[in-house]
């Protein structure tokens, strides 16, 4: 008995020491998109000073995996080691969308979840030339017309198109929904009049004040980005949706690494030059740890399997 008793308080010991010493060689943070979005730039960011946090020679490196729509770099994640040298970038509800359409490693209790940064709400936008002056305008006519107001979207299975047809069901409209590769050649779209309205997100929409009319916002409450455009909800619908950017690790790490790392992604949340940064980058801060993000993620992943289920998009 008093060898097993000495034995745990060894093992206690040296998980301790190694927390203490962690970490002891340099933290990957995997972005599944390509260098330069709004993902890898908040990754950045937060790299930059989650460094500082954990303590002198930490180094945090930024390792970008695009491809198949963020899939391969969720998967490294998810399929790595939990022992806090692996992490990565998460993007709701894109991640989960991907596993209902398509064969997946990974679901949504896949992960560790660690510390949601950003909620960009979706919007409702028209081109600065458009004659639609309002989202009753839009919906009007749409609902007069069905299908011939089409809305331009970054990419099916995403926030984007989840917006949408939200947005359908919540009004009654008849949308026709054209997908684009990428949220900047949707935005295109939009500008040059060759779709109706789109339903970027509003950070994709603020460097162009004067190309585009930003008719609402699918949140909660208005933006302090766009005080002055109306939520969908203040109009009469309840449609809320956003892209969400966090940080998580794969499942099964230590729970007081795990801590340890939210109290370090909270340490660089509460900087109040991470928060200038970001602001200056139009990144809305959302900030939510450990058990709020992972209820967030399990309520995004029934959006999308619900969506899925009834209009499946491949």
């Amino acid at each position: 008995m008093k060898k097993t008793l000495t034995a745990l308080i060894a093992l206690g010991l040296s998980a301790t020491v190694a927390l203490a010493d962690y970490p002891e060689k340099p933290v990957e943070v995997i972005v599944g998109y390509s260098a330069g979005g709004g993902t890898d730039i908040m990754a950045r960011t937060v790299a930059q000073f989650l460094e500082q946090e954990l303590g002198d020679g930490a180094s945090v490196v930024v390792k970008n995996m695009p491809g198949a729509g963020g899939q391969i770099g969720f998967t490294e994640v998810a399929t790595a080691a939990p022992d806090g040298y692996t992490l990565g970038t998460f993007n709701l509800p894109a991640a989960l969308a991907l596993t209902h359409d398509r064969e997946a490693d990974y679901d949504v209790n896949s992960y560790t979840y660690l510390a949601n940064f950003v909620e960009d709400p979706n919007t409702i936008t028209v081109a600065a030339s458009s004659p639609f002056q309002t989202l009753g305008d839009l919906l009007e006519a749409a609902q007069a017309d069905p299908g011939a107001i089409t809305v331009g979207l970054s990419s099916l299975g995403g926030n984007d198109h989840f917006s949408a047809n939200m947005m359908q069901a919540a009004s009654g409209a008849e949308f026709t929904l054209v997908p684009f590769k990428g949220a900047s050649n949707a935005r295109t779209a939009i500008m040059g009049g060759h779709v109706a309205a789109g339903t970027m997100t509003l950070g994709q929409t603020t460097s162009f004040p004067d190309e585009l009319r930003v008719l609402a916002v699918l949140a909660d409450e208005r933006s302090p980005f766009r005080p002055d455009v109306p939520t969908a909800k203040e109009l009469g619908f309840d449609v809320q949706m956003s892209s969400l950017r966090g940080i998580v690790a794969p499942a099964g790490m230590d729970p007081a690494l795990a801590d340890q790392l939210r109290a370090a992604l909270s340490a660089v949340n509460e900087n109040p030059e991470f928060q200038a940064m970001m602001a200056e980058q139009g990144n809305p801060i959302a900030f939510m740890l450990g058990e709020d993000f992972a209820a967030t993620a399990a309520k995004q992943d029934g959006v999308a399997a619900n969506i899925w289920e009834e209009t499946p998009w491949k």
